[in-house]
C-alpha cells in the first residue's frame, strides 16, 4: 500500500473530520424532517408475525457472564431448525425498540451515535421453523418481518456473494446488515460514515451474546462481494448498501 492510500484510510479511522464541519447546516440545523425508522415496506408485502417481545423473556437461562466467556465464532452449524421464538429473540437484542423517543428517533437494545440507528436488517432464511426459505427484512417498530424475495438457490448465491465462505449457506439464517447512510447525515454530515461502521459493531456483538445465551452460534463477516450481496437484497447500493453480514445456527457438539 502506497502511503496516501495508507494515510486516506487510517484517516477515516480518526475523528479529524469534525473539525471541518459547520454543523450549523446539517439537515437536522436546517429543520428539515428527519428519515423514518425503519425503511418503508410495500402496502401489499406479506408481513409474519414474530413472537411478542413479553413473550421472551425467560428464553435462556444464561448469565451476562455464561455468554461472554462462552462467546466465540462459529462456522460449523447443525441441520437442526432454529425456532421463530429464537429468531425473534435475535432480531430484538439486536435491533429492537424499547421505546419511540419522537419523529425519527427511538430507543433500541443497542446504542448508536446521537440515536440514529442508520441499519437494516435482511436475513437469508434457510432452515427456520415455520418460514420458507427466502430473503426478509426485520420490521423492528412492528416486531415483524417482511418477506422480500424467494430467489432460487438462495443456498449457492449467499455463498457466492460471501466470496465462497459456504457456512453462510449451511447456517439456518443469515443476518445481513445494510447501512442507509443519511440517517445519520442528516445529523453529522460527512462524520457520520465512521460511527455507521461502529455502531454496526455494537449490533454484531449483541449477537454473539444472544447466540450463545440460546446454545446457537455465529460468525460476523466482513468480506463480502458488494454487487452480490446487495443484489441478492435487491438494494440500490448507494443509498442503501451491505455493510456487515453474520451467519447463525444451532452449533454442532464438537464444531467451532
Amino acid at each position: 500500500m502506497d502511503t496516501s492510500s495508507r494515510d486516506s484510510f487510517r484517516y477515516f479511522l480518526k475523528d479529524s473530520v469534525r473539525q471541518t464541519i459547520d454543523f450549523y447546516f446539517t439537515d437536522q440545523n436546517r429543520g428539515i424532517e428527519p428519515p423514518p425508522l425503519e425503511k418503508p415496506a410495500p402496502p401489499d408485502a406479506k408481513r409474519i408475525n414474530l413472537t411478542p417481545v413479553v413473550e421472551l423473556r425467560g428464553i435462556s437461562a444464561a448469565t451476562v457472564f455464561d455468554a461472554i466467556s462462552r462467546r466465540r465464532s462459529r462456522r460449523n452449524f447443525s441441520s437442526v431448525a432454529l425456532p421463530l421464538r429464537e429468531l425473534s429473540f435475535l432480531l430484538w437484542a439486536t435491533q429492537g425498540i424499547r421505546k419511540v423517543a419522537g419523529p425519527g428517533t427511538a430507543f433500541r437494545t443497542v446504542p448508536s451515535a446521537g440515536c440514529r440507528h442508520a441499519l437494516e436488517t435482511y436475513l437469508c432464511i434457510l432452515n427456520v421453523e415455520g418460514l420458507a426459505k427466502g430473503i426478509y427484512r426485520y420490521l423492528p417498530v412492528e416486531h415483524q418481518l417482511l418477506v422480500v424475495s424467494r430467489p432460487e438457490n438462495l443456498s449457492m448465491r449467499v455463498a457466492a456473494a460471501a466470496l465462497g465462505q459456504d457456512f453462510t449457506g449451511k447456517a439456518a439464517a443469515t443476518f445481513i446488515w445494510t447501512a442507509i447512510p443519511y440517517r445519520m447525515e442528516w445529523r453529522y454530515d460527512m462524520a457520520a460514515h465512521k460511527v455507521i461502521a461502529v455502531d454496526v459493531g455494537h449490533v454484531c456483538q449483541n449477537l454473539y451474546l444472544a447466540c450463545e445465551a440460546i446454545q446457537a452460534g455465529t460468525c460476523a463477516i466482513g468480506a463480502y462481494d458488494q454487487q452480490l450481496m446487495d443484489s441478492l437484497l435487491g438494494v440500490d447500493g448507494d443509498e442503501e448498501f451491505t455493510i456487515y453480514l453474520a451467519p447463525v445456527g444451532k452449533v454442532r457438539e464438537s464444531g467451532q
